[in-house]
This record gives structure tokens, sequence and C-alpha cells, in this order.
């Protein structure tokens, strides 16, 4: 098995930058989720409720990004002084704040007013403790710092929408951090740990998938194969702990290094067990 894929995503819910080598800390790949769009009051957004967030193209800077939409550029900037208080989902993170300008800017670019946050070296976050055994750094990510999914997972999905005579769908709709070339389909799910670059990455939790696996990764536009409907034949979790259909596991990295595409992965150690699965009537 080899790395077939690496991924940033230095905006929350922002276009995905496919890279040839990421460096990796103990809370993610580095510039991964740093930057994230909110309401004015710090609640996060995603393109959950904003699908317009898909268009837009974050590139990271020393202290900042470059953002891109529909042929216009913003670089806003912050200062270490200005923050918010956010919110994603139960953490709360003292972030810092972008410009007065740039936050008009953005809320232009997107329809309704929103604030711009940085995720600087002076906030912290910290998740997971109940399945990583203590709690872990984490950037603005809904929960984990690394994503990993399998080549071979994605080719079954894609069968079982042929079958429904849906489109396929490409790995971009799961906005993962790493991608595994592997033939064998749903094999992760038994995998605790994987050895990569010389990290080993735990595998945690696996990762309920919500409707932003519908929309396009380019238009934000609900369109094509519906994943949801796909994995509900064979990927609906029966455990109440991780509710819904379920496709790629979230890992936390116990070191820090290089990752670069073709680099070997290996299994360090298997489950007993598969994750339970509804069986469908």
């Amino acid at each position: 098995m080899t790395v077939a894929g690496l991924n940033i995503h230095p905006l929350k819910s922002g276009r995905a930058i496919p890279v040839q080598a990421a460096s990796v800390g103990l809370d993610g790949f580095v510039g991964d989720r740093r930057f994230m769009v909110t309401e004015p009051d710090g609640r996060f957004i995603t393109q959950r409720e904003l699908q317009a967030l898909a268009q837009v193209e974050a590139h990271p800077m020393d202290g900042t990004v470059r953002l891109a939409m529909n042929g216009r550029e913003l670089v806003p900037a912050f200062d270490a002084g200005r923050r918010l208080p956010v919110t994603v989902w139960d953490s709360a993170v003292d972030a810092a704040l972008a410009d007065e300008a740039a936050n008009a800017t953005l809320s232009d670019w997107l329809g309704r007013e929103v604030r711009l946050v940085h995720m600087d070296g002076q906030a912290s976050r910290h998740v997971g403790e109940k399945w990583a055994g203590n709690p872990v750094p984490v950037g603005f990510a809904d929960g984990f710092p690394v994503l990993i999914t399998t080549t071979g997972s994605l080719a079954d999905l894609n069968r079982t929408l042929a079958e429904k005579g849906q489109e396929p769908v490409g790995m971009d709709r799961f906005r993962t951090n790493i991608l595994v070339e592997h033939d064998g389909a749903w094999d992760e799910d038994l995998w605790e740990a994987v050895e990569i670059g010389g990290i080993v990455f735990d595998l945690v939790k696996p990762c309920a998938r919500c409707i932003m696996t519908t929309q396009d990764q380019i238009t934000g536009e609900r369109i094509g194969g519906n994943p949801i409907q796909g994995l509900a034949e064979k990927r609906m979790s029966a455990d109440r702990s991780v509710a819904g259909v379920l496709f790629g596991w979230n890992a936390v990295p116990r070191g820090e290094g290089e990752l670069r595409l073709g680099d070997a992965v290996r299994v360090l150690g298997e489950r007993t067990d598969r994750w339970p699965m509804k069986v469908r009537a």
C-alpha cells in the first residue's frame, strides 16, 4: 500500500489543495484548517449551510492567507491583539480576527455577514479524549487532526452508486488528508494504526458523513451521485456512539515529520472486529 493523495484545507470548508508533500505535527498537517469563516458571534460556518464556501480557494502565507473567489483576491491582515471567541461544535477557541475591511469584502463575496478567523500561535484546541485516550491538539477540523481514506472503499461506493443508476463521485467529496492506494474495500475498519514516513497514525474513530458529500467541491452545488444514499446500503453505523453513514477514519499522529506521495503505508495492528453496520432488509 502507498500514499496516493495528500491534501490540505487551509480554510475550513474551502477548496482542498493537493500537495506532493505535507509536513505533519501532532495537531495534523501544517496549514490544514487554520482559517475559518464564522457568524458575527463566532459560531463556525461550513458548506453545510453556506455552499458557496466550496468556491473559495485559500493559500497559506506567512501569518495570513490569500483567498480567491471567482477571479477576485483578498489577503486579510491579522493582529494578535484583535481576537474573537469562536466555537467549533463543542470547542471554544480564542482566535485571531481578520481586519474589518477583509471581513467586509468576504461578506460581500459570500452574500451574508461573516467573519474570518485564524488559529494563530495564541490559540489552542484539544479534543477527542474519549477516543484517543488523551485530549489531542487540533486546528479547526470537525473532530480530529487527520482523516485517512482508501481507494478501494471509494471504488466500492461507486459500484453501489452505479447499481443505483447514479454518477460516480471523486474523493474530493470526502475532504481527506491521506488517501491510501489499496484495493480492499473497507479494510481500514480493521486497522488500529498505520505507519507512514516514519510517523505512526492511530485510527481512533470512524468518520460519520453529512450532506457536504453531496456537494460538488468546485461549485458547491448538490449535483451528481449522492454518497449518502450509496453509503446507506452498507455503511450505516449500528453503534449509536457514531451515528449515520461512515466513510474514512479519523486519525491521530503520534509523531512529527513529512509525508510524500508514494510513501509506503504499513499496518501496525488490526482490530478483531469490524465496526458494526446495520443490515438493510
